[in-house]
């Protein structure tokens, strides 16, 4: 029996491990569609910064509350998952807690866990009820309706589950420990281990051994096969930000949030009108003629970088962008939250055509106009308040940007207020409708 056990504990393992393989190479290639961007530089800073704000946390806790909840659950949830280790050593093997020959210190761990476990338990309750009954305004967006507001809800859900599940098993654990059952106090020496769990046990008090080992075994196998199903879930969840926050935080843009990026096709063209010695009349080069010309700005999701891509499956839904908007807060549609939903869930419908046709094929959409709407790009004011706002370094104004340059030198179709300036720009120097002579007349009035 012990050794079916094991067998099927092992396909269990495998399985679940090589789905989550799987879809963690869908993801790397889903975001190698955008172009490529070098951020190799300043390696020392990246680390830094990915300490500080991915590991440590720091953007959080800007909101006390959430923030120190968050870093709870966060620290909590990681640590707790260390005993994932020897589950996976004793299913493996059919041992027993294999790590007590540790002694003392082992006791210090279990006991950690499961004061973090109740933590854990305690932060997520709350969250529930702050994403559910308070009515937080960053909660309430209409682009939280359906699966979002649901697959927030579904990962509180299973880290309650997670963390009872755990609590049972060590509880069911002890009480086995002191029946003195075989394969459970001759493993022991950690009587002292369980400091919650410990209060669980007049609910098993006078059980048979038997069923102490049914239920005991049952919180184990649900338990890692919970974390397995949880590991696989992130590909489709908000939550995949647990492995990508890191990535995401070290390839964040180092530069002030108020410099933009040149396009480097239309810094090509300027060089080349620049230069005495180009021939405007020349033919292009046998291997540019072949080439589509470079588009500028972005209408799809193919026209994005890498980086812009891979913030799409980071974002972590919270909405501190959106609530720190001031065009949301006037009315408009903007949400910088919803620009990244979008971006990755066009990103997800190009992925989804590669996997059942094996290469994309136009479907008649594209990232503009059928997710961004135009009025949501020019309510846009450009503040970074979205950028600053982000906990883990995410950028919904770059996507913003390269939208609307599409829009005004591939389509022309910029608001009639910005066509207007920048004509004035181009004949009088200036955004204001007044010759060039006249526009220091104002000067002569003092």
């Amino acid at each position: 029996m012990q050794i079916i056990a094991q067998i099927l504990f092992l396909l269990a393992l495998v399985a679940g491990i090589g789905f989550f393989i799987r879809n963690i190479r869908k993801l790397i290639r889903n975001i190698k569609l955008g172009r490529e961007v070098d951020r190799s530089d300043n390696k020392g800073e990246r680390f830094a910064k990915m300490a500080r704000v991915a590991f440590g946390q720091s953007k959080m806790v800007k909101k006390p509350i959430s923030g120190f909840l968050h870093v709870i659950v966060y620290v909590g949830f990681i640590i707790i998952n260390i005993e994932v280790v020897e589950i996976i050593i004793d299913g493996l093997f059919g041992t027993h807690r294999v790590l007590s020959f540790m002694g003392g210190f082992y006791n210090i761990l279990i006991g950690s866990f499961e004061i973090l476990a109740l933590l854990v338990l305690i932060g997520v309750i709350v969250f529930w009820i702050r994403r559910n009954l308070l009515n937080i305004y960053r909660f309430l967006s209409r682009e939280l309706k359906g699966w979002p507001k649901n697959d927030a809800n579904y990962i509180l859900y299973f880290e309650m589950v997670l963390m009872v599940l755990f609590l049972v098993m060590n509880a069911t654990d002890y009480q086995l420990q002191l029946n003195g059952a075989p394969h459970y106090a001759s493993e022991a020496g950690i009587t002292g281990a369980f400091p919650i769990s410990q209060f669980l046990l007049p609910i098993f008090e006078g059980m048979s051994n038997a069923t102490l080992i049914i239920i005991e075994r049952t919180a184990w196998w649900l338990h890692i096969l919970g974390i397995l199903f949880f590991l696989n879930y992130l590909y489709y969840s908000k939550h995949l930000h647990i492995l990508l926050a890191f990535p995401n935080v070290y390839l964040s843009k180092l530069r002030p949030q108020g410099e933009m990026d040149n396009l480097q096709s239309v810094t090509d063209e300027v060089k080349l009108m620049m230069d005495p010695d180009a021939d405007p009349f020349a033919a292009p080069a046998e291997e540019e003629t072949s080439a589509e010309p470079e588009k500028f700005g972005a209408s799809d999701v193919f026209d994005l970088n890498q980086v812009q891509l891979l913030n799409s499956y980071t974002c972590t839904e919270c909405g501190r962008c959106t609530a720190e908007c001031p065009a949301n807060q006037t009315g408009k549609k903007l949400s910088p939250r919803k620009i990244m939903m979008d971006t990755r869930d066009r990103l997800e419908e190009v992925g989804d055509i590669i996997n059942k046709k094996g290469k994309y094929e136009d479907n008649g959409k594209q990232l503009l106009d059928d997710f961004i709407l135009r009025e949501e790009l020019w309510a846009c004011t450009s503040c970074n308040a979205c950028v600053e706002a982000c906990p883990i370094g995410i950028d919904p104004l770059s996507i913003i940007l390269d939208m609307r340059r599409y829009l005004v030198m591939e389509e022309s179709a910029a608001p009639n207020e910005l066509a207007i300036a920048m004509t004035n720009i181009e004949n009088n120097g200036a955004p204001w409708p007044y010759n060039q002579q006249d526009r220091l007349n104002w000067a002569k009035e003092n």
